[in-house]
């Protein structure tokens, strides 16, 4: 239906703005396509999905394993309120439910907490070094200095601050930061890393910038000594 289109495009559109990776599907069957092959954190499904699979059908399924890598947290969207279709939903392996219609920031707000589960288990705020980023706020520091990031840059930042000491590639960025219609080629990454790097080592310029270019590999956080 155009109007579920039209949704799905505007959820999309508000989550990018965030400074979320987001691909789209349309239908069940699509989707499941798409989980077969790329990884993701997150998905937002309709219980009215067209085709064999609907949104039901895509959680049973990616509950029983039909998403490549870790297991990704679920929200259902659905215009069904009843007490049972929630159960129904939450049984089929759903983590949230969210019904139709919604207003985007309660939407946003969902989605971080579902993200924080498995980012930053220790809520919101997520630290590492003389580095503090607030991810229900979009507030990052060092030192004690407020950074002025973008919603990618803030993204990269707690992509970072989620993994310290290890090496993350430009493809492992692009496939969790960017989305899939992200040019493999492009230097989006590189610029972004760039970017958020003078930042950081601006706010505190007496001392060596957090980010590290690993040559051949990627980047990595360190902590300064």
């Amino acid at each position: 239906m155009d109007d579920e289109v039209d949704l799905a495009d505007a959820v999309a559109t508000g989550l990018r703005r965030e400074g979320h990776a987001v691909d789209v599907a349309y239908d069940g069957d699509t989707a499941l396509d798409r989980l077969a092959v790329d990884e993701y954190d997150l998905v937002l499904l309709d219980v009215a999905m067209p085709g064999a699979h609907d949104g039901l059908a895509v959680c049973r399924a990616i509950r029983d394993g039909a998403a490549t890598g870790p297991m990704p947290r679920v929200l259902m969207l659905t215009a069904r309120d009843t007490v049972d279709d929630r159960v129904t939903g939450l049984d089929a392996g759903a983590d949230d439910y969210l019904v139709k219609p919604f207003a985007f920031r309660e939407l946003n707000a969902r989605v971080r907490t579902l993200l924080r589960r498995d980012a930053a288990p220790t809520g919101a705020v997520v630290e590492f070094g003389d580095l503090r980023l607030d991810t229900a706020r979009q507030e990052a520091t060092r030192a004690g200095v407020a950074l002025d990031l973008t919603p990618k840059e803030s993204s990269v930042l707690q992509w970072f601050l989620t993994r310290p000491g290890v090496v993350v590639s430009q493809e492992e960025l692009l496939t969790h930061v960017w989305d899939a219609n992200a040019d493999p080629f492009t230097s989006t990454v590189r610029v972004t890393v760039g970017t958020l790097r003078r930042k950081l080592e601006a706010a505190r310029p007496e001392a060596p910038g957090p980010l590290e270019t690993v040559i051949g590999q990627g980047y990595r956080l360190r902590e300064e000594s």
